[in-house]
């Protein structure tokens, strides 16, 4: 490219066209997520009860041995035991990973009930693409502001645990999204065929 104005003028552009995809890219990653409630006060009090956990641990060791700790969030005060499914199936290779679970109270409270669910069946696998696109579905309902308290999540937690009992399986990923669009569109939110609920 010649060093003359019009060259500038190109490198320039180029430059501010390469920042603005950068920052596109940047909010698009950071679009499906949601704002933790719960404060790193209270996350750091919990570091400091897991300090006497040796990990990996089982959900059911975490619940045994710090269950009565209490997480306060935006949306109450629950126990760790409220928040972590009883069961040996689910392991937790560090405090970070606990952390991460109760970060989002309403939504780890549902997956604990669709963990034990699952538990109760034995042979049922919960892969961790199926339980990540659960959570994902359970992140979407939470950041649609026209679904108050975060209403959605129980409702569409208790069609899964339903579908666990009466079919002795968990329902695929896209049928727990087909039933979150539902509730959505009953509850009078439009959802897109280009969002995560869209299918």
């Amino acid at each position: 490219m010649p060093d003359d104005r019009a060259g500038r003028d190109k490198q320039a552009q180029d430059e501010e066209n390469r920042q603005r995809m950068r920052a596109m890219l940047e909010e698009l990653e950071r679009g499906d997520e949601t704002e933790p409630p719960v404060e790193e006060a209270e996350l750091d009090a919990l570091d400091a009860e897991l300090d006497a956990v040796t990990f990996p641990a089982t959900g059911l060791e975490l619940v045994e041995a710090v269950g009565y700790h209490e997480v306060e969030s935006a949306e109450g005060t629950r126990d760790l035991a409220e928040l972590l499914p009883r069961s040996e199936r689910e392991e937790y290779d560090s405090p970070e990973a606990v952390r991460a679970r109760v970060q989002r109270p309403t939504i780890a409270a549902a997956m604990r009930r669709i963990v034990e669910a699952a538990d109760e069946l034995g042979g049922v696998e919960f892969g961790s693409s199926q339980r990540e696109g659960y959570e994902r579905t359970f992140r979407e309902l939470q950041a649609i502001d026209a679904v108050d308290d975060d209403e959605g999540i129980p409702v569409v937690a208790d069609w899964v645990v339903e579908r666990i009992r009466e079919k002795e399986k968990l329902p695929g990923s896209r049928d727990v999204r087909r039933r979150a669009a539902k509730f959505c569109r009953s509850s009078g939110y439009e959802i897109r065929d280009d969002e995560w609920l869209g299918v």
